[in-house]
């Protein structure tokens, strides 16, 4: 749980409103390290699409479940759930 305010789907409007509709329809649902962003939604649209080319471009030379451990074995050597 974040300590930010943050602005939850149910009330989300305009470009939020769109980046979380764009990330259920993805992933089924927003996930916190979205909403914890939710105060600066052009912000958090960068971010967004920072993950999206990382993550997810065919433009890399490495498959997407390469890319997706890297990121997993990154995420636990920082202890970090996400």
């Amino acid at each position: 749980m974040t300590w930010i305010r943050t602005v939850g789907p149910e009330k989300a409007t305009g470009l939020l409103g769109k980046i979380y509709r764009e990330a259920i329809d993805r992933a089924g649902k927003v996930f916190a390290i979205l909403r914890c962003q939710s105060p600066r939604p052009e912000t958090l649209e960068a971010s967004v699409a920072l993950y999206l080319e990382v993550m997810q471009s065919e433009r890399s030379p490495l498959s997407r479940a390469r890319r997706e451990l890297i990121a997993t074995a990154v995420s636990r050597a920082n202890r970090c759930f996400y």
